[in-house]
């Protein structure tokens, strides 16, 4: 019989204790799960490998949803951009594109989140300052012109008007040539967690999640490529959670519009395929390995045990990962590069499909085109040259991994119980119940950095004073506010009035009745060069706007 941990303790370990005591009593992850000093075969003696852990490939896909995962093709390298102009974005674009992304990823500003256009009075100062301004089709073509849709795959980060913003991109293919069925890509379209982390909302919860559903039936014939919904932990936990509370909180949601799709009369196995998943990546390794494979296991066993899902592509957690803006710091910005770094590590031997790394300069300003590179770079390093995308799922079975991931997926699934119990996600947001305990994980995680009880290297240890910022960061110039007003008003007065009006009252028609698809109809209004703020207005007028102090 081999030698027991006891006895390694009793043995070895105590003498150098007593000599050379350890950093700290207790090491835990951002969640709080405390870690042991060792992990050896028996803290995964318990686990039923093919019930819990399994192949790739196959339920419940803890170790990936591919059979050759990396071996067969690398992750899509998908960099987020846009800012200033859609000219400016295009030109980013088509940079990206030529030095080896294989995926866009478009920003979209504020105003355009949350549906006014660039000439409206609440745009002001913000227009261009975030991400790209999209006010028309006019717009949405100066994007993506010299780039064949069919040829590229599309995130687009977008929710309160993800259906206007998609009915663009179709009409945009159209113009280009492309049959529809041809698209591939990703609208969020994730408008739960808006109410609860982001705040860019426009309309009530119950006729956003109709727009979401919306979006659900028009692809399912017409996009059967797209990814009709990203469900987001990334901002959950941009906004202070932990990453128990992203898993968790991230699942509900999906939950939710899971029932929400089979409310309004779909098959489980007629839009599950299509639902995707967007996590951040953040500091510690090893948490951030066993979250993906936690939530992978989680939603597998979601959709086969809850929804009775039947089909494998209905099971699975297909997801793109960002590494963790809030995690970057303007103090000694150059220490990003490496925290990306290993950020971008942890979501690959997670298991990710698609990935951003954020840049160096993010904690300062938008990044830099130098500084985009080397964010792309670091991709390109961990695929081409690490070796890390040889092997599938390489710390599978390793005794910390496993018990790290089971922890994680037993923390969440109390979360979520706790959710159903309150009545569901709906309820739990309207009491204020995800808001707070987002509120206070990210109080405690501020107190810990400003105690020095969590170390940021170059904030509040190994401090250098007297730096500057860096002369090239790049700027929003307002000049193009003003540009973007002119713009509006010329469309405006050259548009074919009779089929805009024509179009807008069929939306509020469309909108009145509460079993019609509006996808059609802002396909119908964006071709007649209507806006995404007049879209949002009328919208309104029946839908009406969520106040958040409504339910808090």
């Amino acid at each position: 019989m081999g030698r027991t941990r006891k006895e390694w303790e009793e043995e070895t370990l105590k003498k150098v204790l007593e000599k050379f005591p350890e950093r700290k009593k207790v090491f835990k992850t951002t969640s709080g799960i405390e870690f042991k000093r060792l992990y050896t075969p028996e803290d995964s003696a318990s686990i039923d490998y093919d019930k819990e852990i399994g192949f790739p490939g196959e339920y419940p896909f803890t170790r990936g949803v591919q059979p050759t995962m990396y071996r067969g093709r690398f992750w899509t390298m998908r960099q987020y951009a846009g800012y200033g102009t859609a000219e400016e974005t295009n030109k980013r674009f088509r940079y990206l594109l030529k030095e080896g992304q294989t995926g866009l990823s478009v920003a979209f500003d504020l105003p355009t989140q949350v549906g006014y256009d660039s000439d409206h009075p609440l745009s002001t100062g913000e227009v261009g300052k975030v991400g790209v301004p999209i006010s028309s089709i006019v717009d949405m073509e100066r994007l993506f012109e010299e780039i064949p849709l069919k040829d590229v795959s599309t995130s687009m980060t977008i929710n309160s008007t993800a259906p206007i913003i998609l009915a663009m991109y179709i009409a945009v293919a159209k113009r280009q040539g492309t049959d529809t069925k041809e698209l591939r890509g990703t609208v969020q379209n994730d408008i739960l967690k808006e109410y609860t982390a982001r705040g860019t909302f426009r309309f009530p919860i119950e006729p956003s999640m109709r727009l979401v559903t919306d979006i659900f039936k028009y692809c399912k014939e017409k996009l059967p490529q797209w990814n009709t919904i990203s469900i987001s932990g990334y901002h959950i936990r941009e906004s202070g959670s932990t990453a128990v509370q992203e898993v968790a909180f991230t699942l509900a949601n999906a939950i939710a519009y899971v029932e929400e799709a089979i409310k309004a009369g779909l098959d489980v196995d007629e839009f599950a395929g299509r639902l995707s998943f967007f996590f951040g990546s953040h500091n510690n390794i090893f948490e951030e390995v066993a979250k993906f494979r936690a939530a992978r296991r989680m939603w597998a066993k979601i959709m086969k045990e809850r929804f009775k899902a039947k089909k494998r592509d209905s099971m699975l957690l297909r997801f793109h990962t960002q590494t963790a803006g809030c995690t970057l710091t303007a103090q000694q910005f150059e220490n990003n590069v490496v925290r990306v770094a290993f950020q971008a590590l942890a979501a690959v031997l997670g298991g990710t499909q698609s990935l951003h790394t954020n840049s160096r300069d993010e904690a300062m300003a938008l990044p830099s085109e130098d500084s985009v590179t080397i964010a792309l770079r670091t991709q390109q390093l961990i695929a081409y040259e690490s070796g890390v995308a040889d092997v599938i799922d390489p710390l599978g079975g390793c005794p910390f991994i496993e018990s790290l991931t089971n922890e994680i997926e037993r923390l969440a699934s109390e979360y979520i119980k706790k959710i159903e119990e309150m009545g569901g996600v709906v309820t739990a947001i309207r009491s204020g119940f995800i808001q707070k305990e987002i509120q206070r994980s990210a109080y405690e995680y501020q107190k810990g950095v400003e105690s020095g009880e969590i170390p940021v290297v170059g904030v509040n240890i190994f401090k250098k004073e007297g730096e500057k910022e860096p002369e090239w960061l790049l700027r929003v110039d307002p000049e193009i506010e003003r540009r973007r007003r002119k713009e509006l008003e010329e469309l405006r007065k050259k548009r074919d009035k009779k089929r805009w009006q024509e179009a807008m009252d069929n939306i509020k028609r469309a909108a009145e009745r509460p079993n019609e698809l509006l996808m059609p109809h802002f396909i119908d209004a964006v071709e007649a060069y209507a806006t995404v703020g007049e879209i949002c207005e009328v919208l309104a007028s029946v839908f009406g706007e969520y106040t958040e102090s409504e339910y808090y």
